[in-house]
């Protein structure tokens, strides 16, 4: 069920209404609703991996319970890698199998090696990296002592299953949303207003932004070798404004509608494109999984405490543990690994923390040396989202090629021959002005009077976008 689809308009409003008439009855009754109701929504993917969602569920549980109950040290981890490997373990066979097994035959192939391995025909299982983490973290915690199970099992279900966040993040903690699950909620009328409004943005980015930028995303990168250089230029603009609204517009429906229900959600996206280096882009990009990846990976290798050799190291660990996370192919590990590098020179220089608060803060404009800062930082952004958008690392090479060689016969080609495209680039425009205006607030309309006249046409405009195919989420496929 997708969260632009007509189908999840029906839905949401449904569980919504009976959610707030079960709430006077018990808690309970209240997180039971919401379990099924997420049940229901994932198994609308495909039933048969939802068996898959309730087993690993039910491992990190149970295992959460026998690490807290063991007498010694030794049964105590003996849980805890028990829970861990079987996670890796499913991850792997879903997402990683068939690229371990191409790969190693490739690499043998080039020795003079002859090998055949067997492949999976499986489809990866929606979600499963995002609830996978969450299974995680959870009993990492409790591995740290840092927090007690939770032994009510349609609490800690939900906490893993919650529909809002399944499929694609925010990557929740336990710390932040188990007691926000175990406390009773009660219907906030301006958290609700602000939700409405932050699914409406949401959907603008997704169905607006970032699914009109992908028609010609699309058109210039899968033909990249028949483009000229400002085309090619014009198609890495246009992907990373499809992803950044495709990914974001997701994250703030879902954030939205958790309103909705009384349970805040982690901010996952703070613009990141008015950021100003790349230490800063990866604090206000994915912000969940980068704060995942810090806590749960980074530290735990020593972080920044070390010499700077194992700074190095362990920048370069997290960056490339990153683009592996996010799919199985070299494209999205040389995508880790150009962010590493781009990361790598603030480190040595000790400047990677330079950049805390909003850019230009209570002011209007940005200074001259700060919209070069900005404008440098989504070049290098851009120029990374290549490889993560390219079939195979050839491609993304043979697209730098081409982009660099600066033919510039036939002028803005792709502009001359593509309908709407100077529209949607003045679209663009605005919508970066619109964000920037908002940059110190969550989301551009919050706080703000909508009228009711505005709203249905807004909600119109929308719900002929939902009509007109709705396409997926980017981040579907992780």
């Amino acid at each position: 069920m997708l969260f632009n689809s007509l189908s999840f308009l029906l839905f949401l409003p449904i569980v919504f209404a009976i959610y707030w008439l079960v709430n006077k009855k018990s808690l309970h009754l209240q997180n039971l609703l919401l379990l099924l109701a997420s049940y229901f929504f994932y198994a609308c993917w495909d039933w048969r991996f939802l068996f898959l969602l309730l087993f690993s569920t039910g491992l990190d549980y149970f295992a959460g319970i026998k690490m807290a109950e063991a007498k010694s040290q030794g049964n105590r981890t003996s849980w805890f890698w028990l829970s861990v490997v079987i996670n890796l373990g499913f991850l792997g066979v879903f997402k990683y199998y068939n690229f371990f097994a191409d790969s190693f035959a490739e690499a043998l192939a080039g020795l003079g090696f002859q090998a055949n391995f067997w492949t999976l025909n499986v489809i990866l299982p929606v979600g499963i990296s995002f609830y996978t983490f969450h299974g995680l973290s959870y009993v990492i915690d409790i591995y740290k002592e840092r927090i007690q199970p939770e032994r009510n099992v349609v609490t800690y279900s939900l906490f893993v299953a919650y529909f809002p966040l399944l499929v694609a993040g925010p990557i929740e903690r336990a710390t932040h949303l188990l007691p926000q699950i175990k406390k009773r909620r009660f219907f906030d009328y301006s958290k609700a207003v602000d939700g409405v409004h932050q699914i409406i943005w949401g959907l603008f980015k997704k169905i607006v932004i970032a699914d009109n930028c992908a028609l010609y995303a699309n058109d210039i990168i899968d033909h990249y070798e028949s483009m000229n250089s400002l085309s090619l230029f014009l198609g890495a603009i246009y992907f990373s404004f499809q992803i950044y609204g495709d990914f974001s517009g997701y994250s703030d429906i879902a954030v939205g509608t958790s309103k909705l229900f009384g349970i805040d959600l982690l901010r996952n996206f703070n613009y990141p494109y008015f950021s100003r280096d790349i230490a800063e882009f990866w604090r206000r990009w994915h912000i969940s999984l980068s704060s995942w990846f810090r806590d749960y990976l980074y530290i735990p290798l020593g972080g920044s405490k070390g010499g700077m050799l194992m700074k190095i190291r362990n920048t370069f660990i997290i960056f490339l543990v990153s683009g592996f996370w996010h799919g199985a192919n070299w494209t999205f590990i040389v995508w880790g690994a150009l962010h590493a590098v781009f990361f790598l020179p603030l480190l040595l220089t000790q400047r990677n923390r330079n950049n805390i608060e909003s850019v230009a803060k209570g002011k209007s404009l940005a200074t001259l040396h700060e919209f070069i800062a900005i404008a440098s930082t989504f070049c290098l952004t851009s120029f990374a989202w290549i490889f993560f958008r390219a079939k195979t690392v050839t491609d993304a090479f043979g697209y730098l090629k081409n982009m660099f060689s600066f033919n510039f016969e036939g002028g803005f080609q792709f502009l001359d021959f593509e309908r709407y495209s100077s529209e949607l680039l003045l679209l663009l425009g605005l919508f970066v002005v619109f964000e920037w205006n908002a940059r110190e607030q969550e989301h551009p309309i919050k706080g703000q009077f909508v009228s009711l006249k505005t709203l249905v046409v807004i909600i119109t405009i929308l719900i002929l976008g939902v009509f007109s195919s709705p396409a997926d989420f980017i981040y579907f496929q992780f």
